[in-house]
């Protein structure tokens, strides 16, 4: 009996000795590396896992990088309102290598703290963005090593970096100052599989180049090359953009008010436009979907990018075609949302904050109103429920606590909202 006791206790000694010591062991791991483990093949659909694009640049011009805690302030804001994915556009700078290292130190001090990356490598031709012609038939010699840096990040972070998307709308031919043609992204997909296959990337990490509808075969029967076809195959889903608010404008074939919509409020009339325009959207989207369904081919397709400006002094405005406001940009954000969550897609909305770099000669370009956020932290029209809510209750940005633009207030909003333009017929 008393020997059957001493063995019971040496075991139960064992047990705990061994229990101890896998618990410092646990300790010793970053919280990141303890978390659960997803994939892009988790989270990409999945509308637990909100998307968005995101540059973060409070600046007129990107010479002001960011900082850690400048990034880190963003992160929490975009947690709050359950964004986990990320889009960013290229490695050349400090930027997307500081957005992984803010991401880092923030779930390593909050265990519940979730946010991945889909990387974005630029892509160009040769002389792009130079005072040498462009060759749209060659591709720039940065480009390998802007593919390496990618690499690189991937590898130093792959509990992130879920997705890598080779170029932004580098084979739609109205980018004239660095558009390539779908062998160059081809060779970079392919590449980046070979690397996945032998065993230097993720066998989980998603490859993809994130280019407009009608790169992907869903407009102009030009693009439809036989090298398209290949990278359609080559990828692991196609990342596509659709932009029906610069349509208002370049193809305003759904948008205005048209026959007895006169007759109806100006608050139904916008409703019924913005309506369309949604729905246009939808159309390209599901214009790609045909196409690859025509080759045989059976793809994930998620939007990469699509968005409504809040402002403009141009063709958007109220010179132009009247589509910009923080009302409208509210109606688009939560259609298309709700549209890609019920249809198990991500939706890369376009963007979280606004960027007063992206066309700094002038102040009131739609380019520097496609945030859901101003520049100081106020949170526009789409999201005041969340303002409501207290989902930003202690967070601030820029030491600014999140409140709402309009001081809240919806009629002094209204005022600046404009009618659609009067047509005859759709």
């Amino acid at each position: 009996m008393r020997k059957t006791t001493y063995i019971l206790n040496l075991i139960l000694l064992v047990f705990l000795v061994m229990s101890c010591k896998e618990n410092k062991q646990k300790e010793r791991i970053p919280n990141d590396q303890r978390q659960k483990e997803v994939t892009a093949k988790d989270i990409l659909g999945n509308s637990n896992y909100l998307a968005i694009s995101y540059g973060g640049y409070r600046k007129s011009s990107r010479d002001f990088q960011p900082t850690i805690g400048e990034l880190k302030e963003d992160m929490k804001i975009l947690h709050a309102m359950n964004i986990r994915i990320l889009r960013t556009y290229n490695v050349q700078l400090a930027h997307t290598s500081n957005i992984l290292k803010a991401i880092r130190e923030l779930k390593n001090e909050d265990s519940t703290f979730e946010m991945y990356l889909m990387l974005g490598a630029w892509i160009d031709c040769k002389n792009a963005w130079t005072d040498k012609p462009v060759d749209h038939n060659i591709e720039s010699e940065n480009n390998a090593a802007e593919i390496d840096r990618a690499v690189s990040l991937a590898q130093e972070y792959p509990e992130i970096v879920k997705v890598i998307a080779v170029g932004n709308e580098s084979m739609v031919k109205w980018a004239t100052s660095y558009y390539v043609q779908p062998n160059v992204i081809l060779k970079w997909v392919t590449h980046l599989q070979s690397l996945k296959e032998k065993g230097d990337l993720s066998k989980d990490l998603w490859i993809t180049s994130s280019d407009n509808f009608a790169s992907w075969g869903g407009g102009d029967p030009q693009y439809h090359v036989e090298d398209l076809t290949k990278l359609i195959k080559a990828v692991d889903y196609l990342s596509v953009h659709t932009y029906p608010m610069h349509d208002t404008h370049y193809n305003p074939v759904f948008w205005g008010v048209f026959g007895n919509e006169t007759e109806l409020s100006s608050l139904k009339r916008i409703d019924i436009a913005m309506n369309r325009a949604n729905t246009y959207a939808i159309s390209q989207v599901d214009s790609v979907a045909r196409y690859i369904k025509s080759l045989g081919i059976y793809k994930p397709i998620h939007v990469g990018e699509t968005g409504w400006a809040s402002a403009s002094n141009g063709f958007y405005g109220a010179k132009g075609s009247k589509a910009t406001d923080e009302y409208k940009e509210s109606i688009y954000y939560n259609n298309i949302r709700q549209w890609t969550n019920e249809n198990n897609m991500s939706c890369f909305y376009f963007e979280a904050f606004d960027e007063p770099w992206k066309d700094a000669h002038n102040k009131g370009g739609s380019e520097n109103y496609f945030g859901l956020f101003t520049v100081d932290g106020k949170a526009k029209y789409a999201l005041w429920d969340l303002v409501d809510q207290g989902v930003f209750d202690g967070l601030t940005r820029g030491g600014n606590p999140i409140t709402k633009t309009y001081n809240g207030n919806k009629e002094a909003l209204l005022l600046e909202v404009e009618l659609p333009p009067t047509k005859n017929k759709l």
